[in-house]
């Protein structure tokens, strides 16, 4: 069943990264962090160690999903900073579109430590990623000028469903 779920998620992200969000549709990714495969700017590992949830309205870019590789790749800003993502799908905890009230969970099974990782060679380092070639990306305010919130982890609980009394 939970392949079937997985098989849902998928195949949004596949709409998205070649049609775009349609009308008010908007999603959360939920993942985990600790995973070695899981290629985020080292700044947001240590801010988010275990879990970050991500969410894909307005200001992304280049969203992909490779499914050779079961991995999504998606370029966020982080306070002004552009970042490419690279998320294996198996790292993967959670996904919601509140639009239409979904909400999916994903059981989650650490790598084991036999467990080859193959990180591709020409994968991009995160650190490294030029916001000038991102249209959608503005560039950092000076500090104090326009004080802006980093991106934040947000909670699913809403999305859950309750038992009925």
């Amino acid at each position: 069943m939970e392949d079937a779920y997985r098989e849902v998620m998928l195949r949004a992200i596949e709409h998205v990264a070649a049609e775009g969000l349609p009308g008010a549709h908007h999603f959360y990714l939920t993942f985990r962090t600790n995973r070695p495969d899981v290629i985020i700017p080292a700044r947001l590992r240590a801010q988010y160690p275990e879990e970050m949830t991500i969410v894909l309205q307005h200001q992304f870019w280049d969203l992909a999903l490779d499914r050779d590789k079961g991995i999504i790749s998606v370029g966020l800003s982080f306070g002004g900073v552009g970042s490419i993502l690279c998320i294996p799908v198996n790292a993967i905890t959670a996904f919601a579109d509140p639009h239409i009230r979904m909400a999916l969970r994903f059981n989650y099974s650490p790598l084991d430590d036999d467990e080859d990782i193959e990180i591709p060679e020409d994968a991009v380092e995160p650190d490294d990623i030029d916001p000038a070639h991102h249209p959608d990306v503005q560039p950092e305010p000076p500090k104090g000028e326009d004080e802006k919130k980093d991106a934040e982890v947000v909670s699913l609980a809403a999305f859950r469903k309750r038992p009925q009394n």
